[in-house]
């Protein structure tokens, strides 16, 4: 099978390797939609940042899988041949306090290993994973959209869960890329009656109003403070999240919280330098970290999805074959996009088998 690795430097390499076969309680997933995260682009492709949980160990890449089963190994209770599947990314112990709440990407057990940086990953014909770390992916839904939660939207769900957001909150969104967006989606569907965005990239700008998850996007600039402020009776928004990563964007994100609100920073990477006592303490803000999701939320997320009649994929602006792994990750590179997929045919699923757009 074809299988592409990231060996820094800004390359995509393809590579023949076998197809592995199942082992105790391991099912074999044959692709169908591997989309490209912010986090391969950061700490792998363009050089090899990561230590601990973001080392990169020289592994078949992508961290968004989703297919169907073509295989079970010895012990699987739950999955069968046939069944369609999203993967949540992170294989733990097990055991620990933290696999045990469904939070694997908290392990800490030498044992945890991340789909596409410690163990072999999606972008490739077939992925080896944990029956444990496999969800069933509702018929409604496409493997993009399956793909599109395996993290992205599961970041973003986790987030706005931690911050209560609901139909008493104006949501304000910095950074509109892949996660930025999934936030203006799903932060409506939870009830915010106003969502706000904003992004260096003109093009991201405009993706976010043409798909109407926004009710106004405007450049990160100096105006973009005021502009805020102006759509919210001068009080900021009750929830705020920063999807950017930037320091710039993390400091807008406070500052344009209302006093006693929240804000959840999720953009990885990088710093951020604020006055804590204006602008943290004294408006008695609160401040979330979140990362990733969990087992059960991302689960949770799904079944809405279904409820909701929302399609993650329509965040997705270009799909491409994997022989063209190397485009797709230089388009995720430039930041203007939204989100990139690696898509597979032959899987009954029209709206997957598209090559890039």
């Amino acid at each position: 099978m074809r299988g592409v690795y990231l060996p820094g430097a800004r390359r995509a390499e393809s590579r023949e390797v076998p197809v592995p076969d199942p082992g105790h309680r391991q099912v074999l997933v044959r692709m169908a939609a591997s989309s490209i995260c912010g986090s391969d682009i950061r700490a792998i492709y363009r050089e090899h940042l990561g230590v601990g949980a973001e080392a990169y160990q020289g592994v078949i890449a992508g961290h968004e899988p989703a297919g169907t089963v073509v295989a079970v190994g010895v012990g699987c209770r739950r999955l069968r041949v046939g069944d369609r599947v999203c993967v949540y990314h992170i294989a733990g112990c097990g055991v620990c306090d933290e696999c045990r709440r469904g939070y694997m990407i908290g392990c800490h057990d030498p044992s945890r290993a991340a789909y596409g940086w410690q163990r072999d990953g999606g972008h490739a014909d077939y992925l080896l994973a944990d029956e444990i770390t496999c969800l069933p992916l509702p018929d409604e839904l496409s493997f993009v959209d399956g793909a599109c939660v395996a993290c992205g939207f599961g970041t973003a769900y986790e987030a706005l869960l931690r911050m209560g957001v609901s139909g008493r909150d104006r949501l304000f969104v910095t950074g509109l890329g892949p996660v930025g967006l999934a936030a203006a989606m799903l932060g409506r569907a939870l009830g915010a009656t106003m969502v706000l965005g904003t992004d260096t990239a003109p093009e991201r700008i405009a993706l976010a109003r043409s798909l109407g998850l926004v009710d106004d996007a405007f450049p990160a600039d100096d105006e973009a403070l005021g502009r805020v402020l102006a759509a919210t009776d001068g009080r900021g928004a009750e929830a705020s999240i920063d999807c950017s990563g930037a320091a710039a964007g993390r400091l807008l994100a406070l500052e344009a919280t209302r006093e006693r609100g929240r804000c959840a920073f999720v953009g990885e990477g990088g710093t951020v330098e604020f006055p804590v006592s204006p602008l943290l303490i004294h408006r008695q803000l609160t401040l979330y970290g979140s990362w990733v999701t969990s087992l059960g939320h991302m689960e949770e997320l799904l079944e809405r999805l279904v409820r909701w009649k929302l399609h993650p994929e329509v965040v997705v602006t270009d799909r491409f074959p994997l022989q063209r792994a190397a485009e797709a990750y230089a388009l995720a590179d430039a930041g203007t996009a939204g989100k990139v997929c690696i898509v597979f045919d032959a899987h009954g699923d029209p709206s997957d088998a598209q090559s890039a757009v």
